[in-house]
């Protein structure tokens, strides 16, 4: 429920209006400004009395559905929410609550929240009327503003079709298959570059002698250099340097970006009771920030197309990047292909980055995990040191790889949680759901649902993705009784449509550094997952960063 500031400001106005020139019978004439402010505010209570107490606890049609307990008067779950990391009282509710698919329940000041938690209330939601839930409008403002307001990512109904169509070809397997080499170069150097700098700490170090080199690296760091410069190459054909230079602007300008921030959360909290436009323009240095950010972004993908169209004008593109692709449909305008870049080149690199920081992570936990998927990546892959490139078929025929690239997308993925808003009155498992009603879709509930994985649900175990016998079907989905357990990408009309290239891309980057490294935990903290500070924003990712000490391990 909105507030109706149109409604209570268009009543005050009016009433105040009359009261000015004394023209309600038995009311007292008052100056216009006074009486619009003490209407405007006696409105504002009753609104505020309604919206935060008589309804979600007398009158909402919600009421009945499951819910956890423990509400706060005025909060609900709120102290819950903002004490965990994103997803986490989500996934506890998951596992905890009977339901039939949908749990309800109540945020700040009182705010409905529906949980969708089976795979026919998701498929509903994401498929069947996923034009009915749409990206709420605070959505929009906190992010639109850096991934493009027109891109594919916010765009809906039949203009979100007509993007998808035209941009299909460009995402299709037949041309991803082509990407691999691109992938594995740009791993090649980022490994090479980590090498060189893991050396120097050693020797700066005076480590003695026969001793292999070994420093403490922040991965997240590495990460996003890699995915940026791979995005570049692959995605719009541009080679941006980050992992040679990591001054590089467009890369600072990304991690400064992405850097948790008060104002940014505050903004955030805002939009939820105060119009995205309103707080676009409010002059503090996190606007100021997002739109300077936005202009140099946008700047430089608008100079990638007008050189690839001159290319094509010149019938020179030959390139494989996304951008070609989509330049040569001939289904956008300039202005809207610059979105759909900021969109790929923003989400395309930060969600990669942030799954390599969990996976390296999670390999770091689980020393006989890493060892194994180094022995299968030795075996089958070519040494880094040559001038070595792999196909698809090299990457996709490697099983244990594969169940790890699977696992650790299932048990971190990169996006926690997303939201919807119901665009008009409708209903998810016969449960009717007013139009404005928030739903919550949390891929780290889902991911782990224990009705969906099984009693293991919480464990990260890449066996589950092995086929245990010749002809073990359910393998293929890690076991799982539906193919909705598996969230990281979402399902349906609205599905990620970069799935196939960021997971090639994944495991190429994770080929290579496990390939080369060996990975440990820096200190005891970092061996308990429950104490790991997590950051939200686009992605999940550590707060403090994620520091891992890092070998050169020879012969590869």
């Amino acid at each position: 429920m909105g507030l109706p500031y149109r409604s209570i400001s268009a009543v005050s106005l009016g009433v105040g209006y009359l009261l000015s020139l004394g023209g309600l019978p038995q009311a007292p004439k008052t100056g216009l400004l006074f009486a619009f402010v003490a209407l405007w505010s006696f409105q504002f209570m009753l609104y505020a009395a309604w919206a935060v107490v008589l309804y979600p606890k007398l009158f909402s049609p919600l009421l009945g559905l499951p819910e956890p307990t423990g509400n706060s008067f005025f909060n609900g779950q709120w102290a819950k929410i903002t004490g965990k990391p994103t997803g986490i009282p989500m996934l506890e509710w998951v596992n905890s609550i009977p339901n039939d698919g949908v749990i309800r329940y109540l945020g700040l000041l009182n705010q409905e929240r529906l949980i969708v938690t089976s795979p026919k209330a998701l498929a509903e939601v994401l498929t069947t009327k996923s034009y009915d839930f749409q990206k709420p409008d605070s959505l929009r403002f906190s992010i639109g503003r850096i991934l493009g307001m027109t891109g594919i990512l916010f765009t809906e109904g039949d203009e979100h079709r007509a993007q998808r169509r035209s941009l299909l070809p460009a995402f299709a397997f037949r041309h991803i298959k082509d990407l691999y080499p691109v992938f594995w170069s740009k791993s090649r150097e980022c490994v090479d570059a980590m090498t060189e700098a893991i050396i120097s700490d050693a020797a700066k170090a005076a480590e003695g002698p026969g001793s292999r080199p070994a420093s403490v690296i922040e991965v997240g760091t590495w990460a996003s250099r890699a995915t940026l410069d791979i995005i570049g190459v692959a995605g719009l054909g541009r080679d941006f340097g980050a992992i040679e230079n990591p001054t590089n602007e467009l890369n600072q300008t990304y991690q400064h970006l992405f850097r948790p921030s008060r104002q940014a959360e505050i903004l955030g909290l805002l939009g939820l009771f105060i119009p995205g436009w309103f707080l676009d323009k409010l002059p503090v240095k996190r606007n100021g920030d997002v739109h300077a950010a936005a202009r140099f972004i946008r700047a430089t993908c608008a100079d990638l197309i007008q050189e690839k169209k001159q290319k094509l004008a010149r019938k020179e593109l030959t390139d494989v990047d996304i951008l070609s692709v989509a330049l040569e449909s001939g289904g956008f305008t300039d202005e809207n292909l610059v979105d759909q870049m900021m969109t790929f080149l923003a989400a395309g690199h930060e969600t990669t980055a942030s799954s390599m920081t969990w996976a390296i992570y999670l390999l770091a936990r689980h020393q006989y995990v890493q060892s194994r998927l180094r022995d299968e990546i030795r075996e089958r892959l070519p040494p880094l040191g040559t001038d070595s490139t792999v196909s698809s078929l090299d990457i996709d025929h490697m099983p244990y790889l594969n169940a790890v690239v699977n696992e650790i997308l299932r048990y971190f993925g990169p996006v926690p949680m997303t939201l919807r808003e119901s665009a008009i009155d409708t209903s998810i498992q016969g449960h009717f759901v007013p139009k404005g009603t928030r739903i919550m879709i949390t891929p780290w509930a889902i991911n782990k649902s224990e009705s969906m994985w099984g009693a293991d649900a919480l464990q990260f175990n890449p066996d589950r993705w092995i086929p245990k016998s010749e002809g073990d079907k359910r393998a293929a989905s890690g076991g799982a009784t539906s193919n909705y357990a598996f969230m990281t990408f979402l399902h349906g009309p609205r599905s990620c449509i970069g799935q196939a290239f960021a997971k090639a891309e994944f495991a190429c980057l994770l080929a290579s550094w496990v390939g080369r490294f060996e990975f440990e935990l820096h200190n005891k903290e970092e061996a308990d997952e429950a104490k790991i500070l997590i950051k939200g924003g686009i992605t999940a990712r550590p707060a403090k960063g994620m520091y891992i000490k890092t070998t050169v391990v020879e012969g590869w």
